[in-house]
């Protein structure tokens, strides 16, 4: 299976389903292994923000839609743009969007599926990155639970069980292909119940919802509106599933079964998806021949490409490398680190800056392997939005992940976050400038 991208650009227009904004959002092709990004217009500097799970916005206060942050900047109710994105099999885009919110048009994802069908699918030359589900997964809280299990393709089945006349046990199944969503769920509409709108309004939601693009449901129906499927409600219930699923930024195999989940819920089963990915990944080392994407590099691979030494090179091995896109970089702690001598004696902790310094370190493997920065080294010039999530102790193994957001002739902007047995240890946003090779001779 190959990446796909769009021929043509195309743009959209229409108000946030919760701010009431009016928006427009431009989708532009781009080039394999870019993945999908985000870049804010109407901003100073226009920050760009990649879907990914480090980017999901796990605030329990965004219940009714989803979102994605980076550097401070938001963009919200991206699901149903995801969800079309996913159904087409689209991995690499570039959209503009000039506001915080993706325009909810009808509210379902069928305005977009015609707008990327009309710009064109274009099949590209590099492999999908799919990842197949090892082993189930389970995610629940008092009412609700999904699980993922194994399977040879993605195939979600949901359980909807309201406390309403009908809305109580609707069951709907499907497997997810191109033909599937459009035919059987792309034009399945966001809902909400009548007794909910007063709640949802008194929030600060809903200011761009009407009875035309959000079924409102009464006892005997939808208010000033009619049903596309008797079953409506919950195939997009499944739609939503599909597209925060696609917040992985790429494909996944397994067979979903969820009830009575929403939003939150499905972004703890990507975060948790994540995890089983890198967990897998970092046991499986493959190793690829000289110069492919995902070549292994070993220390000695290493020590040719980045200028440092002992004792402060603080990366034993990169693997899964696509160079100058992204890669994984793996420091194992040991508490015969000389740092540890001074932090702390009593209680031996790994250092944040050190931590920053391994992931700069991976970032160079990466860049530098490119072949566009040929004879050059990188260097520091900020750090920025930077969190210490978990402390690393001696033992522990900080598997580092880098992803190149841009990559210019003198700079780069590199976002990464390290991981101890899945949990996230830190993040930052970093910059680099490239100077010559001999600056460090002089």
């Amino acid at each position: 299976m190959k990446q796909k991208t769009i021929k043509n650009s195309v743009t959209l227009s229409g108000i946030g389903l919760h701010t009431g904004r009016t928006v427009n959002v431009t989708i532009k092709p781009a080039g394999e292994n870019e993945g999908i990004v985000f870049t804010r217009i109407d901003l100073p500097n226009k920050p760009m923000v990649k879907v990914s799970p480090a980017n999901a916005v796990m605030d329990e206060k965004v219940t009714r839609c989803t979102a994605i942050e980076s550097q401070g900047v938001r963009i919200y109710t991206i699901e149903h743009l995801m969800a079309a994105l996913s159904g087409l099999g689209i991995c690499n885009l570039s959209i503009e969007i000039d506001g915080e919110e993706v325009p909810g048009l009808d509210g379902s994802s069928l305005e977009f599926l015609k707008a990327l069908e009309q710009a064109g699918i274009e099949e590209q030359q590099a492999d999908k990155n799919i990842f197949i589900i090892q082993e189930p997964i389970i995610v629940a809280n008092k009412t609700s639970t999904i699980v993922i299990v194994p399977h040879d393709q993605l195939n979600v089945s949901y359980t909807l069980d309201y406390d309403h006349p009908l809305l109580r046990s609707q069951f709907f199944s499907q497997s997810i292909d191109a033909q599937a969503f459009a035919k059987e769920l792309a034009a399945a509409r966001t809902f909400c119940l009548e007794s909910e709108v007063d709640q949802i309004k008194a929030h600060g939601l809903a200011k761009g919802a009407n009875y035309q693009n959000t079924l409102v449901m009464s006892a005997k129906g939808p208010v000033e509106n009619t049903l596309r499927f008797p079953n409506e409600c919950v195939r997009h219930k499944v739609l939503d599933i599909v597209g925060d699923l696609y917040l992985l930024g790429y494909p996944v195999q397994g067979a979903v079964y969820a009830t009575k989940s929403g939003h939150a819920l499905n972004r703890a089963l990507v975060k948790k998806i994540e995890v089983q990915r890198q967990k897998y990944t970092t046991a499986s080392y493959p190793a690829a021949a000289s110069g492919a994407p995902g070549r292994v590099f070993n220390i000695n691979e290493i020590m040719k490409i980045l200028p440092h030494r002992y004792p402060f090179l603080f990366v034993d091995r990169v693997i899964e490398i696509e160079p100058g896109k992204k890669g994984i970089g793996i420091k194992n702690v040991t508490v015969n680190d000389g740092f540890f001598q001074g932090h702390f004696p009593q209680k031996p902790v790994m250092p944040g800056v050190i931590m920053i310094e391994a992931m700069a370190q991976t970032a160079g493997v990466v860049v530098l392997t490119s072949g566009a920065h040929n004879g050059k080294v990188a260097l520091f010039m900020s750090i920025s939005d930077v969190k210490f999530r978990k402390v690393v102790y001696p033992g522990d193994q900080l598997l580092m992940e880098v992803e190149i957001i841009r990559d210019r002739e003198r700079t780069a902007h590199v976002k990464g976050v390290a991981r101890v047995d899945g949990e996230v240890a830190i993040e930052a946003d970093m910059m680099f400038s490239y100077t010559d090779a001999h600056y460090l001779n002089s």
